[in-house]
């Protein structure tokens, strides 16, 4: 079994930090491309971050730009999104979704995907 299980999600207040971990089984994420999305409640899913199998090159939706940094571990089968000055707009159901190697300008797009975790609520509430 294939599976992808996100982590690290909660309660935050506004300009506080989350960091959220996706972690892989069944398989190894080194030769894949790594994506984080979120859906808020009413809306389409959309891209947050994503990341090259290398970790050599990222991307960042312009809503989390300066202000979310994806990375991995591959030795751990770990990504990490850390999330800071978060805002009650980042607020949303947050996946982890992979495929093996994409070219980087179809890693923001939902249907690039195979793989997906079953998300992780972020909530940024006083």
């Amino acid at each position: 079994q294939l599976q992808l299980v996100e982590s690290g999600g909660g309660l935050v207040q506004p300009g506080g930090s989350l960091r959220l971990s996706c972690v892989a089984s069944g398989f190894t994420l080194d030769h894949y491309t790594i994506g984080w999305f979120r859906q808020a409640p009413g809306k389409e899913r959309e891209g947050v971050s994503c990341i090259s199998s290398s970790g050599g090159r990222t991307k960042y939706a312009d809503s989390v730009k300066g202000r979310f940094t994806i990375s991995r571990d591959n030795a751990k089968n770990t990504v990490y999104l850390q999330m800071n000055s978060l805002k009650p707009e980042d607020t949303a159901i947050y996946y982890c979704a992979a495929h093996p190697s994409l070219l980087l300008n179809a890693c923001m797009f939902s249907v690039s995907y195979y793989y997906w975790g079953q998300g992780t609520q972020v909530t940024v509430s006083s």
